[in-house]
């Protein structure tokens, strides 16, 4: 489990395409506190260090991964905002986020009102039911706060501590992000769905 508060920016520094990519990762990190098997959320992807030494971690990345997450165009120069898996203890400082993206989300617009960055995003037609305004979602594995929705589309605050310590604040009209959204959303449903059936 996660909380979507990134605590560094990593960078690829090589991707080696097979069954499984392998993809090394750049990292602040101090990796002595790193076990081989512990979970790091990478661009809000929750992945298994196989490897690692003194500045550096590897992962391995399956397809169906690559096929529904930006893994699949990770190279190398790509940023990566980072997270380690939360410890027993640990302050809950987002809302829980479990790693295990839902699908991308486009950027249609970037705007800025009242000091803060505006992202206008849209998100897969069958996850837009999940999202409600004042409700959370994870983008490239940040947690944030829904500000309004309308139809699919939906919109987010970038505060500029975010912008100056994440990836969000590359944010382009186009891109695409790796959208989680609140999991209490996923159960609610599943729970009305049943009481009906």
């Amino acid at each position: 489990m996660f909380t979507g508060i990134i605590t560094d920016v990593g960078t690829v520094s090589s991707v080696l395409p097979g069954g499984n990519a392998r993809v090394t990762i750049a990292t602040h990190y101090d990796m002595a506190r790193v076990a081989l098997g512990d979970s790091i959320a990478c661009a809000g992807v929750c992945l298994t260090v196989v490897e690692k030494g003194a500045g550096w971690f590897a992962v391995e990345v399956s397809p169906e991964t690559c096929a529904r997450t930006t893994a699949g165009s990770w190279a190398q120069g790509t940023k990566v905002n980072l997270e380690q898996a939360l410890r027993m203890g640990d302050a809950l400082g987002g809302h829980m986020v479990s790693g295990h993206v839902d699908g991308l989300a486009e950027i249609v617009d970037v705007s800025i009102a009242g000091g803060a960055h505006v992202l206008t995003l849209a998100a897969p037609a069958p996850l837009a039911k999940f999202i409600a305004e004042k409700g959370s979602v994870t983008l490239d594995g940040v947690s944030l706060t829904v500000n309004a929705v309308q139809g699919v589309r939906f919109t987010v605050n970038i505060i500029p501590h975010t912008l100056q310590h994440t990836t969000l604040g590359d944010a382009v009209r186009g891109a695409r992000l790796n959208l989680e959204v609140d999991m209490l959303a996923r159960y609610v449903e599943r729970l009305l769905a049943d009481s009906e059936g």
